[in-house]
């Protein structure tokens, strides 16, 4: 069926659609290890387009016997593509983890930063802790040395380099342990200090609550006894850190409290985290924590605080725009000179949540979107030119005529490669390519990373807007909103499954979805099937919405139930933002923050009566006030 995209890439000469065939069924050999039918599906397919995949496929089936000659004959075969690159990745793993160091450095330079995974990053670090560099060790012993669950092989093997390079004190192998065991990783607590003079036993581990503090050993246990406090009772771990605060190293101590500070702030616990916050060095804590003294001050109300949090910040986050906002907000509040210098860098920092916030405190709104840019015919033509993108969209449109999801995957990787550095012409014409064939995330992935030329409407697609528009209207919702959630939970893939099962458009959850049918009394029905994909997901938003009374509480519920949003309001009234900003959940937090930004941008493509993103977020009440609306017998989740 290739000859579906063929409109797209006029100019290319491309093989015969029923090479789609071949690629297909050379992926289900590989999943059946089948190599005899592998082979004649590689031969059906050695000249098409999508060669490399089969290829890979055969390679990659069992790297861990390949030689390095076969890998670096199919990084040159197709050289400057993404599979070249995962190969040259994977290999790379395997490469450092058989101790081929010399190998290792070597190549570890063709592969950028971008391409580098967790692993991959402790490798090249261990690389450089091999060669004694003093920075590299600092770097592991500050970062990684302090994570106890269990890593990657290569992050593991990092930490025992530190050990057998003699770069870790008797210290700092107590400090490990206590992490280690804070993971309940006791046992390899005990195999870390075994070569020690005085070595970690079980029966030191049971009494932790009273080891004597003053020696190394007895340190460590006491503060990995309070740890273990911290998710069960903060007030007595709080307690007991009272107790041998003086009594144990200042720097673990302060890790320490900086645990109980983020818990208590995850808690909404704003005194206590904003106590043992205080009680921290700032060299003990690391960006999240920061992040969270920051907003419990905000949470409490504690302007002074606030700014001299992000005053003492890190410069990589206090010059974010989320933290440039909130400090003009925090002088704003005291009285204090400066505030419109912070909106105005917090305002060049894109088109998000707070660059639109400070825009508003500027006085400049977002009434109508940027004048859009249209692709030019020698645009269009570099990107039909591009193999990569080639290659992305006869994925996608296998994927599609074969129900595949995993090519569509595939092709997804081809266009993230293909964007990478690419100029604001070469996006938006790409974005005009993946737009016609269907491929929505990706035209909205390319159109999204413009820097001077913009199309608006692209990076705001509407497609399916007659049922998302008939539905706003009988459930009298704002049509704008409705479309920053479908960008967030979908970005427009109608077959969208996420991890927890959620699907669809609106990534409606089938318990989820069973309910809704129930209270509609719709007995037949496909989740999955556009319409009623927004019928559904309209309707629980809508539904939610009518229940919480509140559209940020309702944008928030019907990510991490109604339940939980409720849960995270204050005993007083919180504006719209402080309570966004606080919310506990990562993913909950930034869904929020983009899905009412989404809405400001597309009320501007719609042209609809404008309305700022801080009317919008409006004013929590507090959780002691009744909330207007039904009581909500849902399922907790979409």
């Amino acid at each position: 069926m290739r000859f579906l995209i063929l409109p797209l890439v006029a100019a290319l000469s491309l093989p015969a659609w029923a090479s789609d065939a071949d690629i297909v069924a050379a992926r289900d050999a590989v999943r059946r290890n089948d190599v005899p039918a592998l082979m004649t599906a590689m031969a059906g397919s050695q000249n098409d387009l999508l060669a490399p995949y089969p290829a890979y496929w055969q390679l990659t089936r069992d790297l861990d016997n390949a030689s390095d000659a076969d890998v670096r004959a199919f990084m040159a075969r197709w050289p400057d593509s993404v599979l070249a690159e995962r190969v040259r990745a994977d290999w790379l793993r395997r490469v450092a983890r058989r101790g081929d160091w010399s190998t290792f450095a070597a190549e570890i330079p063709a592969l950028p930063d971008v391409a580098l995974d967790d692993e991959l990053r402790c490798q090249k670090l261990t690389l450089r802790v091999f060669q004694s560099d003093a920075a590299a060790i600092a770097e592991a012993k500050g970062g990684r040395w302090m994570i106890g669950k269990l890593q990657s092989p290569g992050c593991e093997t990092l930490l025992g380099t530190l050990v057998s390079g003699g770069h870790a004190s008797e210290a700092d192998l107590w400090r490990r342990a206590r992490v280690l065991m804070t993971a309940d990783r006791l046992s390899a607590a005990r195999d870390l200090t075994a070569g020690l003079a005085t070595p970690l036993t079980q029966e030191q581990q049971k009494a932790a609550a009273s080891a004597n503090p003053s020696t190394p050993a007895g340190a460590a246990l006491r503060l990995y006894a309070v740890t273990r406090l911290v998710n069960s009772n903060l007030d007595a771990a709080e307690t007991a850190m009272n107790q041998i605060d003086g009594r144990v190293p200042a720097a673990e101590a302060s890790e320490v409290w900086a645990m109980i500070g983020l818990r208590a702030a995850r808690r909404q616990d704003t005194q206590l985290a904003l106590r043992a916050f205080s009680r921290t060095s700032r060299s003990s804590l690391d960006d999240n924590q920061w992040q969270w003294w920051a907003r419990s001050a905000l949470r409490a109300g504690d302007w002074q605080t606030l700014e001299k949090v992000i005053d003492a910040m890190p410069d990589k986050l206090a010059q974010k725009g989320d933290w440039r906002y909130w400090k003009g907000r925090a002088l704003m509040a005291q009285g204090k000179p400066g505030a419109n210098g912070e909106f105005v860098k917090a305002s060049n920092d894109g088109n998000g949540f707070y660059a639109l916030l400070a825009r508003e405190e500027l006085g400049n709104s977002m009434s109508a979107p940027p004048e859009k840019w249209q692709p030019g015919r020698k645009d269009l033509a570099k990107v039909d030119a591009s193999p990569s993108v080639q290659r992305a969209l006869a994925l996608f449109q296998i994927s599609q005529v074969y129900s595949r999801p995993e090519f569509r995957s595939d092709a997804q990787r081809e266009w993230r490669f293909a964007m990478r550095d690419q100029d604001d012409a070469f996006l938006l014409a790409s974005a005009e390519r993946a737009s016609k064939a269907g491929f929505y995330e990706m035209a909205i992935y390319s159109a999204d990373r413009t820097d001077d030329r913009h199309d608006w409407e692209m990076r705001y697609m509407s497609p399916y807007r007659d049922s998302t528009r008939r539905y706003a209207r009988m459930l009298d919702l704002d049509e704008a909103w409705i479309y920053g959630l479908i960008r967030q939970e979908s970005r427009f893939v109608h077959m969208a499954r996420s991890g927890v099962g959620a699907q669809g458009l609106m990534q409606v959850m089938p318990a989820t979805a069973r309910w809704i049918a129930g209270k509609m009394g719709v007995k037949d029905y496909s989740i999955m099937d556009v319409d009623t994909n927004i019928q559904f997901g309209t309707w629980y938003l809508n539904y939610v919405s009518q229940s919480l009374g509140h559209p940020v509480l309702a944008t928030a519920g019907y990510n991490a139930g109604p339940g939980r949003a409720r849960a995270w309001r204050a005993a007083v009234p919180l504006e719209g933002a402080i309570y966004t900003e606080t919310i506990p959940f990562d993913e909950t937090r930034d869904y929020v923050k983009k899905v009412m930004a989404n809405a400001v941008h597309y009320a501007a493509v719609f042209k609809h009566t404008p309305l700022t993103l801080k009317a919008r977020l409006g004013t929590i009440p507090a959780s002691v006030a009744p909330i207007d609306g039904p009581a909500s017998a849902a399922p907790d989740g979409r």
